[in-house]
């Protein structure tokens, strides 16, 4: 349905404070987020000339991939301690929150959905840590100036994954780091890649807040 018809847009981290809720994270509940849920009207932060092409909020939901690199950064710290990271794709900020809770340098968070850069900046502060939000897709840039790049969850589509795979190949031809978490999507580039850690997580965003299931980090190169 097209709920549009609206004359004035809602300030994004106004409309967040107001209509989501502040939840422990599942799984890694040493982090809270704004977190959507039924009554959130979220279609009201779409553009109004976006009709049905807007895109869906990822946003504003966990997803296992991020959940296992954020389980796995407070569990293993020194993987970040005292280095730069991109978190890319990051949707809520999950991944780099929990990055600056291990004690990174720096971080840095890409996303292509201004609402979701809005939300970073948010949860970022709601927890304590500095991280600097992005928003646009940076896999056609400059490799960024980093020391190690955190991929959670960008293997669910074909375009998308071949998009993620030829900036990771760059990224460690300059001497970056990458890892990726991933439960297992579709398009995940097994052949490039080596298992690093293993958690079970629930992967929010599919509904399934119940139940875990098991996710790994692997190395990219």
């Amino acid at each position: 349905m097209n709920h549009k018809g609206m004359t004035q847009q809602p300030d994004i981290a106004d409309f967040i404070v107001a209509n989501m809720h502040v939840v422990a994270v599942p799984s890694v509940p040493e982090i809270r987020l704004y977190t959507a849920h039924p009554a959130s009207g979220l279609w009201r932060l779409a553009p109004d000339d976006a009709g049905d092409d807007a895109p869906p909020p990822y946003w504003a939901y966990q997803w296992a991939g991020g959940l296992v690199l954020a389980r796995h950064f407070l569990e293993r710290p020194e993987t970040v301690r005292g280095r730069r990271v991109l978190d890319l794709g990051a949707g809520s900020g999950l991944v780099g929150i929990a990055a600056g809770m291990a004690g990174a340098s720096s971080v840095l968070a890409a996303e292509v959905d201004s609402n979701g850069v809005a939300a970073i900046g948010l949860n970022a502060a709601l927890n304590g840590v500095d991280i600097v939000a992005i928003g646009g897709d940076v896999t056609g840039g400059r490799v960024p100036e980093v020391d190690i790049v955190a991929v959670g969850d960008l293997f669910y589509d074909a375009e998308l994954g071949a998009r993620v795979t030829a900036f990771l190949d760059r990224c460690v031809d300059a001497g970056i780091e990458a890892l990726v978490g991933d439960p297992g999507r579709a398009h995940l580039p097994h052949a490039r890649l080596r298992l690093v850690a293993e958690h079970a997580v629930a992967d929010v965003g599919t509904g399934q807040t119940a139940t875990t299931k098991p996710s790994a980090v692997f190395s990219f190169g």
